[in-house]
């Protein structure tokens, strides 16, 4: 009896152990390291990370950006004390009446609205079409904004998804949402971006650029 007693605790303790050991094996490690976009300008330079929690908008801004697809576009819209927005395709060529409107039968991406993504100062967020025709609220596939007033914009909070935060070049993002601008916001004089992504260990990002991740 006392044999079988025994067997039988052990048993227990390894079915605790394996579960335990499956539990551990499901829970996914977290990177110690994270991508540092850097948006470079006539005005300064821009540095950003987008956010683990909108796996979709991190994934696709990075392909666009590692791609070489932003470099050249422009920052085609800006409104100060508000935002600047950029990530146009038709900004490239040369017609600035397209630029905005994206291309025909662009593809979108699912909107990942999160409550405590906040339109604050510095946020990157993804432009879209309005709720009348895009009551889904999925994003553009390749436009975003910047928040510039210094307030943040929080009557955006819950339309539109945030899904970065701007670490370093605040500055850079007041210059150029005060530059001088024509008809529907544009500047007249083109502001290019190059776009690069660095890879880093998350310690040394916070220690450069003082972010901290949660």
């Amino acid at each position: 009896m006392k044999f079988i007693f025994r067997l039988s605790v052990l048993l227990s303790v390894f079915v605790l152990l394996a579960a335990s050991v499956a539990v551990a094996a499901k829970k996914p490690k977290k990177s110690r390291k994270d991508q540092v976009v850097t948006i470079s300008t006539s005005q300064g330079d821009i540095r950003l990370i987008l956010f683990d929690q909108t796996p979709l908008h991190k994934a696709n801004f990075l392909k666009l950006a590692e791609s070489g697809f932003y470099t050249g576009t422009t920052f085609h819209r800006i409104i100060p004390e508000f935002m600047i927005q950029g990530g146009d395709a038709n900004s490239k060529d040369a017609e600035p009446g397209n630029d905005g409107m994206g291309s025909p039968g662009e593809a979108t991406i699912p909107a990942e609205i999160l409550p405590e993504l906040k339109h604050k100062y510095g946020a990157v967020a993804a432009a879209r079409q309005g709720d009348f025709v895009n009551p889904q609220r999925a994003s553009s596939g390749s436009q975003f904004y910047i928040v510039q007033n210094h307030n943040g914009v929080p009557h955006l909070d819950g339309q539109y998804t945030v899904f970065g935060q701007v670490i370093s070049g605040l500055d850079v993002i007041d210059k150029i949402a005060t530059q001088p601008k024509g008809a529907r916001d544009r500047p007249t004089t083109d502001i290019k971006m190059t776009v690069k992504v660095e890879k880093l260990k998350k310690k040394k990002i916070t220690q450069l650029y003082g972010y901290t991740y949660e």
